[in-house]
């Protein structure tokens, strides 16, 4: 009996998205464009950490958003009643944004007068962190209700971001949470991450993430 033919669906996958992914960082590189994308569980506080950011970074840098999620546009709303040029991605039902569908985003959103786009991606712990998406950095957010043991659970999100943003710190009295803990987490699963712990609700802590995403900006533009 013949050998039953076997094709590793998955394997292709990701090897023909990290090809246009690279293709598009090369795109973004030419056109000077920073593209970061920032990932995380739902209720971690990407769009209000992205809301108090705004303020920092607005006056600074020429910047855009694209929200993605499975539906609804509130993020997008929110976005540009802060004064920020958005677009809402919707991915009929996927869990994460792939090369291609992020290059569609930018060429409905216009980067010609924009030097930063942060995608915030679905949120999801799992699948956003397998598909690069073309961005030059990666950052996720952790809340503090989520425990310090995240990066134990979803290796893989901590290996691929190079900012690790500790949000909700405002109530970390309340929650069994270890600042060292989570601090040692992260950098077992990547010694070169960056750590911030900020309150989006306070506004602590967020000028250091805008800090931080400028320098970022500044070094790839070079």
């Amino acid at each position: 009996m013949d050998d039953v033919r076997i094709i590793e669906v998955k394997q292709s996958v990701f090897e023909d998205n990290n090809k246009d992914a690279q293709l598009l960082r090369e795109s973004l590189k030419a056109e000077n464009t920073f593209l970061l994308n920032l990932m995380s569980s739902p209720g971690s506080g990407k769009t209000t950490t992205l809301l108090k950011l705004v303020g920092y970074l607005k006056d600074k840098v020429r910047m855009a958003v694209m929200e993605a999620d499975i539906d609804s546009s509130i993020d997008a709303q929110a976005i540009q009643n802060a004064g920020i040029k958005a677009i809402q991605i919707h991915t009929g039902g996927m869990c994460h944004l792939d090369a291609d569908m992020t290059r569609q985003g930018l060429r409905e959103l216009g980067t010609d007068d924009v030097d930063l786009v942060i995608l915030e991606n679905v949120g999801n712990l799992v699948c956003p962190a397998e598909f690069d998406t073309g961005a030059i950095k990666n950052m996720t957010i952790l809340s503090v209700p989520e425990g310090d043991d995240k990066p134990l659970k979803y290796p893989l999100m901590y290996e691929t971001c190079d900012l690790l943003v500790v949000n909700k710190i405002d109530v970390m009295e309340y929650f069994d949470f270890d600042k060292e803990k989570v601090i040692a987490n992260a950098k077992m699963r990547n010694p070169d991450i960056d750590i911030i712990f900020i309150s989006a609700k306070t506004g602590e802590g967020i000028e250091k993430v805008a800090e931080w995403i400028l320098k970022q900006v500044e070094d790839w533009n070079k």
